[in-house]
């Protein structure tokens, strides 16, 4: 089979499968895949505002906006204001945060860091430059 078209349907089969469990998690966590993603980088960087949030996760603010009132809504994540200008807000793990924070078995990440664990190094780092630079070129396409 052409390489492109190998490669291409190899990222539209991680993607279902990212879907299907994103949507197992609900069950098992309470939570989809993005919003369990955004709980481990807000426990991470406690305090990290919205902006840097959206940076990470690579998503509209808009979007993650909608991830953290769900995630609030949950009991997870409390927003701070900041004390010097009130439009500045913070995000940290309530208790309940902290504790899903620390549940790892059944979820996306779960799978990814057995995967990385049975491969090479220079796999993983060859792996990794070249999701970033298939990453870099996406965007200028879509930007042409």
């Amino acid at each position: 089979m052409d390489p492109v078209l190998e490669l291409l349907r190899l990222m539209w089969k991680v993607d279902h499968e990212l879907h299907r469990l994103s949507k197992a998690m609900i069950g098992r966590l309470g939570l989809t895949a993005p919003q369990r993603l955004a709980v481990r980088l807000i426990g991470l960087e406690p305090g990290i505002s919205p902006g840097r949030l959206a940076e990470l996760l690579h998503l509209d603010p808009g979007t993650v906006t909608g991830i953290i009132k769900r995630l609030e809504h949950a009991g997870l994540v409390s927003r701070e204001r900041s004390g010097g200008d009130t439009r500045r807000v913070h995000l940290t793990l309530t208790a309940s945060g902290h504790a899903l924070n620390r549940r790892r078995k059944g979820t996306v990440e779960a799978a990814v860091r057995r995967t990385l664990n049975g491969a090479p190094r220079g796999e993983v780092d060859a792996a990794s430059r070249l999701l970033q630079r298939l990453a870099r070129q996406l965007a200028a396409e879509s930007e042409a």
